[in-house]
Parts: C-alpha cells; structure tokens; sequence
C-alpha cells in the first residue's frame, strides 16, 4: 500500500502542469489503491469559476468508475478543499481527503469551516492535512510572489 506522501507526489505534479496560467493546486482521486483520476486548477484556462483542482479530478473519477457515488476513493489535494470543494466531496460520498496546504482564507475543511464534521449530513468522510505541506505551500507562494513582482 502506497504512503499518503507518494499520493500527494502526484497531486504535486499536477499542481505544476497548472502553471503558469493558474493557481497551482492539483488533485488525484486514488480508488483501492489505484490511482484512478488527476486534476488541477483550469479556471483562468477554461474561463470556469466552478473548475478547481478539486471538481477537475472528481469528475474524472466519475466519468472512469460510471458513477457519481465515489466510495472507496481518497482525493488527495495540494491545498484544503474550499467549501464548493468539500461540498462536492461529501456529496460524492468519498471516503477519505488529504490535503497538503492549510487554506487559511477559504479552507472548508478546519481552517474556516468543518463541512466534514457537520451534524445532519448523510455522509462523513475521514480528513488529514499537512502531508507534503511544506512542498505544497511552497509552490503557492512561488506562484503569488512571481505574480506580486517579487
């Protein structure tokens, strides 16, 4: 069984392949212990509010397994999951996110909100953050500091 630190290697490169037009979050939906689906940010590519790292893997994993219940997955994310993000996550009713970057302004998974541990929903899932974070935080900062000019 492969580490949640080999996963986010991939997540990583995806965060990359996002450069230089978008923010660099990637994502991979892992299922059973396959990797199953890759995504990244392509908001500023597709003009697409909605297509976060995040969505982009998800609906991927969709598309492969035929169905939009993705039991069994983990999504392993560069950065916390925002609350469109997570939403979808519970909504597709996976199992299990690990994220890498904490998301200190828009974080949906402990940082501003806790869309996991919200009583009355019919789904919960399993969250750990700080793998690879410093990697993962790193690349975000590379990419705002080139941005701000320095």
């Amino acid at each position: 069984m492969m580490s949640d630190a080999y996963w986010m290697g991939f997540a990583l490169r995806e965060a990359r392949r996002a450069l230089p037009e978008d923010v660099p979050v990637g994502a991979v939906v892992v299922y059973e212990g396959a990797l199953l689906a890759r995504g990244r940010n392509r908001r500023e590519q597709r003009q697409d509010p909605s297509l976060h790292a995040e969505i982009d893997a998800i609906r991927r994993a969709a598309r492969k397994l035929k169905r939009w219940h993705l039991d069994h997955c983990t999504l392993y994310v560069t950065l916390e999951p925002c609350p469109m993000c997570a939403g979808a996550v519970l909504l597709a009713r996976m199992e299990r996110v690990v994220f890498g970057a904490l998301d200190p302004k828009g974080g949906a998974l402990g940082s501003i909100l806790d869309v996991h541990n919200q009583p009355g929903f019919n789904h919960c899932f399993q969250v750990e953050g700080g793998v690879l974070e410093v990697e993962c935080a790193t690349i975000l900062q590379d990419f705002f500091r080139s941005r701000r000019g320095g």
